[in-house]
């Protein structure tokens, strides 16, 4: 019987052997599965297009984000390396034919022996996390935007320079767009990127979240329109509703303007005023109950951690404690409200093309115009109340013009 449980419980685990959705290829059981998968498999290391709609439960979520050399148990480190070195070469050959991965099968180029080693190893060091890590508490949180991310990745964004003269008159400018149009044109996330879950790109990656706005412009709809989608002062509308404190259904610095400071300042001073405040601890530029820093101190920072609404432990020093609160709180409101936006547009011609720090942009189909109303509201009403939100939309990323629904 209990030989029976064991052989069960091997035949959950499992690999992919490529990421892509139409690349359909898995190991099991020391055995290599293609154009169908077997059915009970539900432990692997990561996400696979090919497991889109499964409910398999990934390690590398379990072990934070670390690579598989990282908590690889001593006894398999060996094995790893000599299949890790092999994988190497393989890729330094495909390189060198000049053989673009992301058109082809990875495991139509490489032996059948190679896959059956090195996935077992894998399968081997993926039991070994579940059976050794705890699972996160806001594993599933992870697990949905990791899902989503990985679509991302193999959404192509549509580089066009047409039209884009203005920005290769400049020296500089004209290199950097160079360099863009050469290099990859897909953006890989990195979900582990920093302390406070926010996103960041791998070096291989198209550089969104750093590209000069006026270089935006190259980028275009696959569709019909882009449109963008940021909260209204995403980082004090989250003070707010950690404080319990309503949302303001206005500019929240013209509001801030006249509530907080008085009718004393302007627009531009009243946000520059509390940034200043938020991000030094020592600063006493604001002294009002509604932004309130030990209060919320006191609530979400304990024995040198926070613990976010979004079940994140963070350690941090104190100074820096109320940032990593925001920062993560709004990261994770907006991560969270990507991935029900992509569950809603899951049969729809518009998608999700990429997501820039508190802004969400999303490839519109004009057949999906009529839903644009809905679109705003899933994103203004996320778990921490209804953040008033900017809408824009155009035919780059870059001129984007207001739409006053």
């Amino acid at each position: 019987m209990r030989d029976q449980e064991k052989d069960t419980e091997t035949k959950l685990y499992f690999q992919t052997l490529d990421d892509k959705t139409e690349c359909v290829g898995v190991y099991t059981d020391g055995k290599l599965y293609f154009d169908s998968i077997p059915e009970g498999l539900s432990k692997t290391w990561r996400h696979s297009g090919i497991v889109q709609h499964s409910p398999a439960e990934y390690a590398w979520i379990y072990a934070q984000g670390k690579n598989l050399l990282e908590i690889c148990p001593p006894n398999l480190i060996d094995e790893l390396k000599a299949n890790q070195a092999k994988f190497r070469a393989y890729l330094k050959s495909f390189r060198i034919a000049k053989i673009n991965l992301r058109e082809l099968c990875f495991f139509d180029l490489v032996p059948d022996d190679f896959l059956l080693e090195f996935c077992d190893t894998k399968n081997k060091i993926t039991k070994h996390v579940f059976e050794t890590f705890e699972r996160p508490p806001n594993y599933q949180h992870l697990s949905d935007v990791h899902r989503l991310l990985h679509k991302i990745k193999f959404n192509d964004l549509d580089i066009d320079l047409k039209d884009c003269r203005n920005i290769l008159v400049n020296t500089q400018d004209r290199n950097r767009v160079k360099s863009i149009v050469s290099g990859p044109t897909f953006i890989d996330y990195n979900l582990f990127g920093t302390a406070t879950g926010r996103l960041t790109t791998f070096s291989h990656s198209l550089p969104i979240l750093t590209m000069k706005k006026q270089l935006r412009q190259i980028i275009k709809p696959k569709n019909d329109w882009l449109l963008s989608l940021d909260y209204n002062g995403a980082e004090i509308r989250t003070v707010l509703a950690l404080s319990s404190e309503p949302q303001p259904d206005l500019d929240i610095h013209l509001w801030n303007a006249k509530n907080v400071f008085g009718g004393f300042v302007e627009r531009n001073e009243a946000k520059e005023k509390f940034f200043a405040w938020l991000y030094n601890p020592e600063s006493t530029i604001i002294e009002n109950e509604l932004y309130d820093r030990e209060k919320l101190l006191k609530e979400y920072y304990i024995d040198g951690k926070i613990s976010t609404p979004f079940g994140r432990t963070i350690e941090v020093e104190e100074r820096k404690a109320l940032n990593y609160l925001i920062q993560s709180t709004t990261a994770d409101i907006v991560l969270d409200r990507a991935v029900k936006l992509d569950e809603f547009l899951d049969d729809k011609r518009s998608f999700i093309s990429h997501i820039v720090h508190d802004e969400i942009v999303i490839d519109l189909h004009n057949e999906d115009k009529n839903l644009v109303p809905l679109i705003k509201n899933i994103f203004e009403n996320n778990n921490l109340g209804r953040f008033r939100c900017n809408l824009n939309a155009g035919k780059n990323y870059y001129d984007l013009k207001d739409l006053n629904l």
